[in-house]
């Protein structure tokens, strides 16, 4: 964060100072209690109540409300400033503090691939300069604030993940962090439980066209379906285009495997480049494409970029390739689940597992709402059309799968179970070192998280 006073953010929202110095170095803000866990923070305080103790570790603080509050007078430690209206007072701090960076700042989403593709840039960029980014998978709405203060006075360029749970999310995520480059990896059929339908969860993405500036840059995915559907119409900016299939302004070819990482050809401005990415599947290649057209559209070294890419490391449960059960092949993928991370993941079981007995274990796919019978039928497709010997789905809405996988395609071997005992008793009489199993469920899965540490490997 560029380090405030408490005097030029009491003078700049008309506050008045009840307790404390105008000279109070600012050096985070939060907007929620819980979210003071650093010295010299600047606090938008709703409530009247406060607990003392448990900011004590953290002054000096500098509150900012509009009620009056109990119990401060002892705490010396304590700077507060009154206003008439706290959201006033909270978006011209925002806004005052947004209008003075002049750096790229790049806002990732899409349904599958948004934290590799944040986690990618990230990792190419800070080779020779200060990047702000988001951490891990943090995208939730109460990051926007802390990952604006992220960005210092030497900072050059921001990378930050943004998430749609629902309409309005990405104009929300805007109104802090003001993008210059948007990505969209990609839309699939997830989330919609408020969304609504499809076509909400596409306009619901699409926000983040509209919070971009006619000097903004758009990168998209130009083979993905539901991306096409976007209405650009109005987008006054620059699109730039990746895919595989379709010509487009980054374009890959010649696609391979390794044992752990991919090859391909990248188009790339007329000329053509071999690049490696550490991280298997298809997918990947995709999500590589998205951080060497953000590393351009920053203005970095190609020649870098390459090799930086080579040293990027894959994320954790994201389609990790271990020991497994009975000397078997484990692949694990299970930080999240949607449909279109559900294919990938299949693509990957059958390129790497060609010569083996090929299991999938899927769980629960969440945020649906009333679409998830149709969403889980969906899924149960997906797994039919591809080459899997042997179906497990652990939790009950994971059996929609099973059933239609059942009804379609009867010469593959389908089991459901409710937990992951019946699942890991079956897996155990079936795996040997001739099988190659994917894992693929949520975080927030107990039964799938407790199976996949069953089937790794016991040294």
């Amino acid at each position: 964060m560029k380090p405030l006073s408490a005097g030029y953010v009491r003078k700049l929202i008309a506050g008045s100072l009840i307790q404390g110095r105008d000279e109070t170095l600012i050096r985070h803000a939060a907007y929620r209690l819980k979210q003071v866990r650093h010295p010299d923070t600047l606090l938008f305080l709703k409530g009247k109540i406060v607990n003392w103790d448990r900011l004590e570790a953290f002054f000096p603080l500098t509150i900012v409300t509009d009620k009056v509050l109990r119990r401060y007078e002892d705490k010396k430690n304590v700077t507060i400033i009154k206003v008439e209206d706290l959201e006033e007072a909270y978006w011209k701090v925002i806004n005052d503090y947004r209008q003075n960076i002049d750096i790229p700042v790049i806002a990732v989403t899409g349904t599958a691939g948004k934290t590799t593709t944040k986690e990618m840039i990230f990792h190419i960029l800070s080779t020779n300069r200060e990047i702000a980014h988001s951490i891990s998978t943090n995208n939730s709405r109460t990051a926007h604030l802390t990952n604006l203060f992220s960005i210092g006075n030497t900072t050059e360029t921001a990378v930050f993940e943004t998430a749609v749970g629902a309409p309005g999310d990405l104009t929300k995520a805007a109104a802090y962090l003001k993008p210059t480059i948007g990505i969209i990896t990609n839309i699939g059929e997830h989330h919609l439980n408020y969304c609504k339908t499809i076509e909400g969860y596409i306009a619901a993405k699409g926000e983040l066209c509209h919070a971009l500036g006619p000097d903004g840059k758009l990168l998209i995915n130009c083979d993905d379906l539901y991306t096409k559907r976007l209405d650009l119409s109005k987008f006054k900016g620059k699109v730039i285009t990746v895919g595989i299939h379709e010509p487009c302004n980054y374009r890959a070819s010649d696609i391979s495997f390794s044992s752990q990482g991919m090859h391909f050809t990248v188009l790339r401005n007329g000329k053509r480049h071999q690049v490696y990415v550490p991280g298997l599947g298809v997918h990947q290649v995709y999500n590589a494409l998205f951080a060497i057209a953000a590393a351009d559209a920053v203005n970095m070294d190609f020649e870098t970029v390459k090799e930086r890419l080579k040293t990027y490391e894959p994320l954790n449960k994201q389609l990790q390739v271990r020991d497994g059960l009975n000397d078997s092949i484990l692949i694990d993928d299970t930080w999240s689940i949607t449909t279109t991370s559900l294919e990938a993941a299949l693509k990957v079981l059958n390129a790497v597992g060609e010569t083996k007995k090929k299991i999938a274990i899927i769980g629960t796919i969440t945020d649906l709402g009333s679409w998830g019978f149709i969403i889980h039928k969906h899924a149960g497709k997906i797994i039919a059309d591809n080459k899997v010997d042997v179906l497990i789905t652990v939790g009950e809405h994971a059996s929609i799968m099973a059933e239609y996988v059942k009804r379609t395609n009867p010469v593959k071997e389908v089991y459901s179970f409710a937990n992951q005992h019946g699942a890991f008793k079956l897996l155990n009489e079936i795996v040997d070192s001739h099988t190659i199993i994917l894992i693929k469920g949520d975080m927030y899965s107990d039964a799938i998280a407790k199976l996949a540490l069953l089937l790794r490997k016991q040294t």
